[in-house]
């Protein structure tokens, strides 16, 4: 686990130090070594910059810059299953110098070209360049686990793991994108393939780029595509086949995410999914896992008492932390640092407090997210599957006359609801739903904080909705349905840009390598390839993992509503946070010119008169302009 930062220069005025400035900025990604390369290649003065984290062969005859038979890579990441393909490699002829996957990345690359990936079972961000063949090869994993922004802007390609490995170029051309502002208020975070600058993306996960250095010309191919699976037919197979076969892929793709020359542990929530994952690690071990979660004093918030119950019954060696307000509220004037994109998942606050708890002890730690994305966990699913075929029987002309009535009459003017928390929100998204139906609409309404409306009477100018993965349309007719629909967009969206940003961050804070065991691409392949009334049965949801975890945990202890990392931003906001509000959302802090001031007065008069659902609104606005004070002050 690393960072990496480079660029190729057509006007060759880059230098080593420019390539150090790029690195010391993410020496917390990787603080056990920095590496830096320059060289001509093609037309272009290329540069290669990396911090690294030492994981897998802790010896400098690892470090990287790495280089190879005319290639030269820098990369973040880790290929799990690094010992079979070089098993397979020796036999092929291929002598190695370290014990490292870096290593086996670039001989498989020299064997096999862009075919090795297809091989690779990990996460990874990696810039490959091939001397002779004068080209920049970069790649990201197939899920998005691991960060790679780029940009070609004034004849210089930039890349970096983080955008401030890009900032620190002095060629780099800050200018925020209106429409990236938009998109960070409708979802928390900027959507991919865009970024908040104008010019710079994200690559997309499952994605190459090649860079020629000759032409300067970028192009972009996909080589894995969650759709190709939610495609394809689904398994003939029956429910506790399903489930067993759940658990041996389970099984395998866990166990994979052990392989370190470093201590590991595991985040534990309490909840289903990081309780499935330590189950089935510890079940055949004599060792005792180590695991760790986060309390918190507020008891509708803390799943520390349940989590210690499952540590204690699985036999793992656990820490438990509580933290205190001051601690949490702490890490708050941080955030803009550590996401230097503007997001608003306030998660991020105990996801940072339990990596700094975990980091003491380990250096690796399993975060179980993408259980809700690959198994049906969320809330939105269930209401979809119980609400929207009802919603869709109503005949069209009379849900089209209902949502008429009610754009005619606005919810400020209904006594009484008026005044309840969520009343107005939950009556436009009620409107919009008797508009279109369909799960798409479904998804919109329940996914976005300020919705379209919202927007225009915010920003200051008119703005474009953004063409992401939010509007895809790659399920086949035959094989749609809306748990598959809702599933397959929030994998692109939501996991990778909100979750995986989350985990990334908040555990290279701290110089912790955070891996995601439920992404191995063998269980994503499969489960969507499962009949979705497995994945919700009879409305249940997460129905294979409950049965498996139930094997292991009983289902009374597990039986308890789902609260998750949360903190209570909205109680912040009211007392200990109100003047950081005041202070970002009042008079001269609205001078960029982004935001209509009036819309803004008037939200704030509301979320303190008394419309406490409008906090996470007042939260996204107070998360843009510290990163706008923070990056462009």
């Amino acid at each position: 686990m690393c960072g990496i930062a480079g660029f190729a220069d057509f006007k060759h005025q880059s230098s080593t130090e420019q390539l150090r400035g790029m690195a010391a900025c993410m020496a917390h990604r990787g603080p056990d070594g920095q590496g830096e390369y320059l060289v001509e290649a093609g037309k272009a003065q290329v540069g290669f910059a990396h911090a690294r984290l030492s994981i897998i062969d802790l010896s400098h005859a690892a470090d990287q810059p790495m280089h190879y038979e005319g290639l030269s890579l820098v990369y973040n990441g880790e290929i799990y299953n690094y010992n079979e393909i070089r098993e397979e490699l020796l036999a092929l002829g291929h002598r190695f110098q370290t014990h490292s996957d870096t290593e086996v990345i670039l001989h498989g690359w020299k064997e096999w070209g862009s075919a090795a990936i297809h091989k690779w079972r990990g996460m990874f961000a990696i810039a490959l360049l091939d001397h002779e063949k004068g080209e920049l090869i970069c790649i990201r994993d197939r899920s998005g686990v691991k960060p790679f922004y780029y940009t070609l802007q004034d004849d210089i390609f930039l890349f970096g793991s983080e955008l401030k490995n890009l900032m620190a170029h002095p060629r780099f051309r800050k200018e925020i994108d209106p429409e990236a502002v938009a998109s960070f208020l409708q979802y928390g975070y900027v959507s991919a393939p865009y970024s908040i600058f104008r010019k710079t993306s994200k690559l997309l996960p499952g994605h190459i780029l090649h860079l020629d250095l000759i032409s300067g010309k970028i192009t972009t191919e996909q080589y894995w595509n969650v759709y190709d699976h939610y495609n394809k037919p689904k398994l003939k197979i029956s429910l506790p086949e399903a489930i067993e076969e759940t658990e041996r892929i389970l099984k395998e793709s866990f166990d994979y995410r052990l392989v370190a020359d470093v201590p590991v542990g595991v985040f534990l929530s309490g909840g289903y999914d990081s309780t499935c994952v330590t189950a089935l690690l510890q079940k055949d071990r004599t060792e005792k896992l180590k695991t760790f979660t986060i309390g918190v004093a507020d008891d509708k918030l803390n799943e520390a008492p349940f989590a210690k119950e499952i540590a204690q019954r699985l036999g793992t060696d656990h820490t438990e932390y509580y933290c205190t307000i001051k601690e949490a509220l702490d890490i708050i004037p941080s955030l803009p640092q550590y996401y230097d994109e503007p997001f608003a998942d306030s998660s991020a606050i105990p996801t940072i407090l339990v990596s700094r708890m975990a980091r003491k002890e380990v250096t690796v730690a399993l975060s179980a997210d993408a259980g809700d994305e690959i198994f049906a966990g969320y809330n939105r699913y269930e209401y979809v599957s119980r609400y929207g075929k009802k919603l869709e029987s109503i005949p069209t002309p009379l849900r089209k006359m209902a949502a008429a009535a009610m754009s005619a009459i606005s919810s400020e003017s209904i006594p009484v609801l008026k005044h309840k928390a969520n009343f107005h929100s939950r009556y436009d998204k009620v409107k919009n739903l008797l508009s279109d139906p369909s799960p798409a609409r479904l998804l919109k309404n329940l996914s976005q904080v300020f919705n379209d409306r919202d927007i225009r009477e915010l920003m200051a100018a008119p703005t474009r909705l953004l063409q992401t993965a939010h509007t895809s349309k790659e399920l086949k007719p035959e094989a749609y349905d809306a748990l598959s629909f809702m599933m397959a967009v929030d994998y692109q969206t939501y996991m990778a840009d909100d979750i995986l940003q989350k985990v990334d961050r908040a555990t290279m804070s701290v110089s912790l390598e955070g891996r995601e065991p439920f992404l191995d691409q063998h269980i994503v392949e499969f489960a969507a390839q499962l009949p979705s009334d497995y994945k919700y049965h009879n409305g249940i949801k997460k129905y294979p993992l409950r049965q498996i975890v139930h094997k292991y945990i009983p289902e009374e202890i597990m039986a308890r509503p789902k609260s998750g990392f949360a903190v209570p931003v909205a109680e912040w906001l009211q007392a200990e946070l109100k003047p950081l509000v005041m202070e970002h959302l009042t008079g001269k802090a609205l001078d960029h010119g982004f935001f209509r001031k009036t819309a803004v007065e008037k939200l704030l008069r509301d979320y303190y008169a008394g419309h406490t659902e409008k906090h996470v609104k007042v939260w996204y606005l107070l998360m843009f302009q510290m990163w706008y004070v923070k990056w462009m002050g």
